[in-house]
C-alpha cells in the first residue's frame, strides 16, 4: 500500500502578518493579501475569521457593484 503524501504544515503567523491582515482586510481582496502575505486566499479567511475581522460595508457595496 502506498503511503500518503505529508501535509505540509503551514507557518505560523508572524504578529507583523496578523497586524497587516488586521489593517488591511476590511477594504482589500483576499487575493491582494494573500499575495502580499505569500498564504493562500483560504488561510487569509480562516485568520480573519478566527480574529472577527469584517469586510466593511463600503468594500462590500463596491463589489456588488462590480467596480474594483
Amino acid at each position: 500500500m502506498a503511503k500518503k503524501a505529508a501535509k505540509k504544515k503551514p507557518a505560523p503567523w508572524a504578529k507583523k502578518d496578523v497586524s497587516a491582515l488586521k489593517k488591511s482586510y476590511s477594504s482589500t481582496s483576499n487575493k491582494e493579501i494573500a499575495s502580499k502575505l505569500g498564504r493562500t486566499e483560504k488561510a487569509i479567511e480562516q485568520k480573519a475569521s478566527r480574529l472577527g475581522l469584517k469586510k466593511s460595508k463600503t468594500y462590500m457595496k463596491k463589489l456588488r457593484s462590480g467596480k474594483k
